[in-house]
């Protein structure tokens, strides 16, 4: 089940999405074989912003990253990069964006600096300007010192220093990170989100791709949540949490029958079944009377109940009001 909201931007921003922003993405579509992996996206991102795409794994995420950076030509809808299209093959746009992929993407054999210099020179980067640029990505992002190691010997966290290093060397003027901090430990998530910040404060646009909450809660301007290839809802950290209502969200995993839920939604007032999914099934409550009642009644009838959880109103239960599970799920 998906239900679409969209957060009406605020004056301010409304004002500030222009022809000229750095990224327009408008009605992209695109399909693996018969499976669409992206359906409808649209959104811009402005000058000096961080803009969020949150979900979960195999969402469209990546796909639609894919079609930004030009990797992917969508089957309708348009990209553009500073005006010009994303796929276009004189490579314009392309040499204005910097792409973090999920995947580790360097030659292990080098050095840290080697592989600076060698990505470097791809963008066109020779000279002064080249050694100028690998010593302040470097120090930028912490690895000054490791300079000389090669990439093999790097730990997982460093690894991903030096894959947003690569993105950042030639200093784009908008910046692709497709789950930057997959797998790493928090002092390296902490080292990157800040170095992330610091584009953004620096006048880059940033489009920003996570399953992670908290990241997505502190580190972006607005949010897409995005699920099965669509966006379900758009806006700033507060515009969508005000879309979550006041009441809590009842999750819950074990022997679900579809039509128990729904008669128990039914009868119950201030109830409404969100989903039943795969032995889950999410609840949202009016208030906390309405939440007791339906805590009593599942209980009461038994049923098989493994876990039972009352969320409070986040963006984890906005998720689970969307579509009827977790964003981890």
């Amino acid at each position: 089940m998906l239900r679409a909201l969209r957060v009406a931007q605020s004056p301010e921003r409304a004002a500030a999405s222009r022809p000229d922003d750095p990224l327009q993405v408008s009605d992209v579509h695109f399909s693996y074989g018969k499976t669409r992996a992206v359906n409808g996206v649209s959104f811009s991102v402005a000058p000096g912003e961080v803009f969020g795409l949150l979900g979960p794994n195999g969402a469209g995420k990546t796909t639609t990253i894919s079609m930004i950076a030009g990797l992917l030509r969508p089957e309708s809808g348009q990209v553009l990069i500073f005006g010009d299209e994303a796929s276009d093959s004189s490579g314009k746009a392309r040499a204005r964006m910097g792409v973090v992929p999920q995947d580790i993407a360097l030659y292990e054999e080098l050095s840290v600096r080697e592989n600076l210099r060698f990505w470097g020179q791809i963008y066109g980067l020779t000279g002064s300007r080249l050694a100028a640029a690998v010593e302040n990505v470097m120090r930028d992002v912490g690895l000054t010192e490791r300079s000389k190691e090669r990439v093999s010997a790097l730990s997982g966290g460093l690894k991903r220093r030096l894959n947003l290093a690569v993105g950042l060397v030639h200093s784009p003027d908008l910046l692709l990170l497709d789950e930057p901090t997959v797998g790493i430990d928090p002092q390296a998530r902490i080292r990157i989100l800040d170095v992330v910040k610091a584009q953004a404060q620096a006048g880059r646009a940033v489009v920003y791709t996570s399953h992670y909450l908290e990241e997505a809660e502190q580190l972006c301007d607005r949010l897409a949540i995005i699920d099965h290839g669509a966006v379900l809802a758009i806006g700033t950290v507060a515009e969508l949490r005000r879309l979550v209502g006041e009441g809590p969200v009842v999750h819950l995993r074990g022997e679900v029958e579809a039509e128990r839920m729904q008669r128990m939604a039914a009868h119950i007032d201030g109830i409404t079944l969100l989903g039943v999914d795969s032995g889950t099934a999410s609840f949202a409550a009016r208030d906390a009377a309405a939440c007791s009642s339906l805590v009593r009644e599942l209980f009461a009838t038994g049923g098989g109940i493994d876990d039972l959880r009352v969320l409070e109103p986040t963006l984890q239960t906005l998720f689970l009001k969307l579509t009827g599970r977790e964003l981890r799920d």
